[in-house]
């Protein structure tokens, strides 16, 4: 067996698991997660090259990424072109406003597809701002700010929708019962 088909064997078999969660994390979907690894794998070694198994798996991660990213700019040009090519009787398909069970998917699904890929390499990844702009191949302001616009985003859907001024606000205001300091004395 040539190395090459070692180091991805070994890599499917060790981090099968691993990368599958990465990329039901991107697209929020268990068999569009299935077929975006099975993709990157196919992908990562269609020809043979000189990877360690460590080199692989940041390469593989990657092509995933990219896919993801691909795949959301197609089917939003295919959203734009659709109802032309079906003309005026098309009926959207109501499949797609299925509720999901799991509050944080809901919530990873809301959020543009960069914004997403943020925050998953951000919080599932653990990569620094400038890791990730490197990775995403764009600067660290607009990473930081899809970061904030994600995490502002995930807090109005998973919160109990008060800001963060709003609970220190509230966690400043004494409590009833508590007991109140004494004005200062005037002199």
């Amino acid at each position: 067996m040539a190395a090459w088909a070692q180091t991805m064997a070994a890599l499917a078999d060790r981090r099968g698991a691993a990368l599958k969660r990465y990329a039901f994390l991107l697209c929020g979907d268990d068999a569009e997660a299935d077929d975006l690894v099975q993709e990157a794998l196919v992908r990562a070694f269609a020809r043979p090259g000189r990877r360690t198994q460590d080199e692989a798996e940041g390469y593989v991660r990657r092509i995933m990424l990219n896919r993801f990213l691909d795949g959301k700019r197609s089917r939003r040009v295919w959203r734009r072109v659709s109802p032309l090519v079906h003309g005026k009787d098309y009926v959207p398909d109501a499949s797609a406003q299925v509720v999901v069970n799991a509050d944080v998917r809901a919530a990873l699904a809301r959020l543009s597809p960069r914004q997403r890929a943020c925050a998953v390499l951000r919080y599932y990844e653990d990569l620094t701002v400038a890791q990730i702009a490197a990775q995403l191949g764009c600067r660290e302001g607009s990473v930081k700010r899809y970061l904030s616009e994600a995490h502002q985003r995930l807090a109005e859907l998973l919160g109990d929708g008060e800001t963060a001024d709003e609970g220190r606000t509230e966690a400043a205001a004494p409590t009833a019962g508590a007991r109140q300091p004494r004005p200062a004395a005037r002199k």
